[in-house]
């Protein structure tokens, strides 16, 4: 069995949910703050692995040549900028 010591502010919200009859109990807000904290940690690995391959293909366009002189991107930057404060 796990202790677990929570913060006043903690105790308050599970007691006011419990109060609210949203859940029967603790061990219902328990799971479904940890079903919450694994989708979390999902939705970012995904996100991780997407930013690495759309970073791997960069890298693979720039070691063709494939790539943009970076003045010319930050020109195209400023003026997206300058469009948008208008």
């Amino acid at each position: 069995m796990i202790n677990i010591t929570l913060k006043q502010e903690q105790e308050t919200f599970i007691q006011e949910k419990l109060n609210s009859g949203e859940y029967n109990n603790i061990d219902e807000i328990i799971t479904e703050a940890l079903l919450l904290l694994e989708q979390k940690d999902k939705h970012y690995q995904q996100w991780v692995k997407e930013t690495q391959d759309k970073l791997n293909i960069g890298i693979e366009q720039l070691n063709a040549g494939q790539g943009i002189n970076s003045e010319i991107v930050i020109n195209r930057l400023k003026n997206k900028y300058h469009t948008l404060i208008k």
